[in-house]
């Protein structure tokens, strides 16, 4: 897996674009935030994050999907159980993933940050293929942007606390942390 700065596009991964993106402003990327995700709720393997991210996710199809199939999001990258990772937004631009959010005093977060979504739940324990990618990818991305330190990635629970739960308890960052730490990895 390589990031092309220019085109803000990993090569090596899938690509499913979402149209749920915008310019970020003055290009700064300097936090990465985690999030989890499941459609529908506790479901693995459906197709229906990436329908979701593309505005195709059809209401009819599951009552839960009647409450959020009109909502335009998206994220950057989304790390499926058996560790397959795919693109939607180009890390140049602004992806839709961090909604009304602050961290260390400063306000929508979406301006500097990447999203990476873990199909999984607050409460089920995300697989090792998950961790194998995250740390892979992440190590990419920070590579490519330096400011992502690893004071600087944090859960969407820690930029909307009063909103977001995500990645939840189930979430290791001990296991991230060392794992990012680990130069042998």
């Amino acid at each position: 897996m390589q990031l092309d700065p220019t085109s803000g596009w990993c090569h090596g991964i899938r690509h499913c674009p979402s149209p749920n993106c915008n310019v970020r402003p003055q290009g700064e990327i300097s936090l990465l935030v985690i999030h989890n995700i499941s459609l529908p709720p506790g479901q693995f393997g459906t197709g229906k994050v990436q329908a979701f991210f593309q505005n195709r996710l059809v209401a009819e199809e599951h009552p839960y999907f009647a409450g959020i199939a009109t909502l335009q999001v998206s994220a950057h990258f989304l790390i499926e159980r058996d560790g397959a990772i795919t693109q939607f937004v180009s890390c140049n631009e602004r992806a839709w993933h961090a909604g009304q959010s602050s961290f260390g005093g400063r306000e929508n977060c979406n301006d500097f940050s990447l999203g990476i979504e873990l199909e999984g739940t607050d409460e089920q324990p995300f697989t090792d293929a998950q961790y194998a990618a995250l740390v892979a990818l992440t190590r990419v991305l920070q590579r490519t942007y330096p400011a992502l330190t690893l004071d600087r990635i944090c859960g969407h629970s820690d930029i909307a606390p009063t909103r977001k739960t995500d990645p939840g308890p189930a979430f290791d960052w001990p296991r991230l942390r060392a794992a990012l730490m680990d130069k042998k990895e």
